[in-house]
């Protein structure tokens, strides 16, 4: 860290180009390039703000350079420059996060410090009384335990249970008392340490704590020294840029749901001045579910009659004698594969149907599309031909 910093020191004295060659070619300083440091570049170095303090980072192991700085800020907003923005969001959030835990810690601290037992103290005269019935429950607890014990070795569990739940009972007053009697200690002993000692308070900055009513050139020391000026500027930073963040996506937000406002209109309205394209797409869509609808039919109608046609062949088969049986698989099979060859012509021909009527139909929506002005033309042509 000593050597970082001494390189640093010389790069702010003599440049960072301080052992280039006379002769050689000076490489342009690129913020893109590993060796800056991107919290620099994006607003400060979290590393300058805690020197010497007990939230010391130490230094930082990349070189700040306020050129680089520069050309980051008047660098166009890309992916790589908001994830360097993001990583610094990151940072502060995290060490913000820290401090807000110490901050917790020292508040529940204080409150431990500050909290006042249930209750006045006790006498001297309280105190022996409390104590006498503590040894005179203990001693009947002892002697209902021995009692319990004897009677499950009887065999009488009924009235050993009973035994057992008054001696919990017991048990529950003897606590009872002798929290008492620790109450009554600790607000004495609260009592002496708060007349020593001087009301304390947490810091909501940095966390530090701090004398209530304490003198005006203290409280002006904690508030210019540099743990708390580095807590207060982080969270400033921290705050400043969540805001602008937060209102640029809202502006994108805003303008994405006007383009697709507006596309939508320009949609709508495309869609309300060329009402033909309209209707000749629907035609279209109408034509194709048709002809789908045609080809499950078809195809529907084929696996019906080819599964008639296999009954009607095993009726057949089932009533032919079985000597002509083993002669007439061969011819069987023969009329199958004739029968499936001539299905197979006959979808083949629908095919070629189906595809000269599309043509026609396109053919046909082509020639409607055709502007007024020019099936005019067309038509003082041809009577100009006859």
């Amino acid at each position: 860290m000593a050597v970082l910093a001494a390189a640093q020191l010389l790069d702010e004295l003599m440049g960072r180009h301080r052992n280039t060659n006379p002769n050689e070619k000076i490489k342009k300083p690129n913020w893109e390039d590993p060796e800056y440091c991107k919290y620099f570049m994006v607003k400060f170095c979290p590393h300058d703000l805690f020197v010497n303090t007990r939230a010391d980072l130490g230094a930082c192991p990349k070189v700040h350079d306020d050129e680089v700085k520069e050309l980051f800020q008047r660098a166009e907003t890309s992916y790589k420059k908001s994830q360097y923005v993001e990583e610094f969001l990151r940072f502060c959030r995290h060490m913000i996060s820290e401090v807000e835990r110490k901050i917790q810690k020292g508040k529940q601290r204080l409150e431990l410090m500050n909290s006042k037992p249930e209750g006045p103290p006790m006498t001297q005269a309280q105190t022996e009384k409390n104590q006498e019935q503590v040894k005179l429950l203990s001693e009947k607890i002892t002697s209902l335990v021995e009692e319990a014990e004897e009677a499950g070795t009887r065999g009488d569990v009924e009235q050993a249970q009973g035994l057992m739940k008054l001696c919990d009972r017991l048990k529950e007053e003897k606590d009872q008392l002798l929290k008492q009697q620790e109450n009554s200690h600790w607000s004495m002993t609260a009592e002496l340490a708060a007349a020593q000692e001087k009301q304390m308070e947490v810091c909501p900055v940095c966390g530090a704590f701090l004398i209530v009513g304490d003198a005006q050139q203290r409280i002006d020391d904690h508030l210019s020294g540099k743990q708390h000026v580095g807590y207060f500027k982080l969270r400033q930073a921290y705050e400043e840029m969540s805001e602008a963040r937060e209102k640029e996506q809202q502006e994108k937000e805003k303008k994405r749901r006007e383009d697709r406002e507006r596309d939508r209109h320009a949609r709508s309205g495309g869609g309300g001045g060329g009402g033909g394209g309209g209707l000749g797409s629907d035609r279209r869509d109408r034509e194709r579910m048709e002809r789908d609808r045609e080809q499950r039919d078809r195809s529907d109608k084929d696996r019906e009659r080819d599964r008639g046609d296999r009954d009607k062949e095993r009726e057949k088969e089932r009533h032919r004698p079985v000597r002509e049986e083993k002669g007439g698989r061969h011819e069987e099979r023969e009329r199958d594969g004739e029968r499936h060859r001539e299905r197979e012509r006959e979808r083949d021909r629908d095919k070629d149907r189906e595809r000269e009527r599309e043509r026609d139909r396109e053919r046909k929506h082509r020639k409607d599309r055709r502007s007024p002005h020019e099936r005019s033309r067309r038509r003082s042509r041809e009577r100009e031909r006859h």
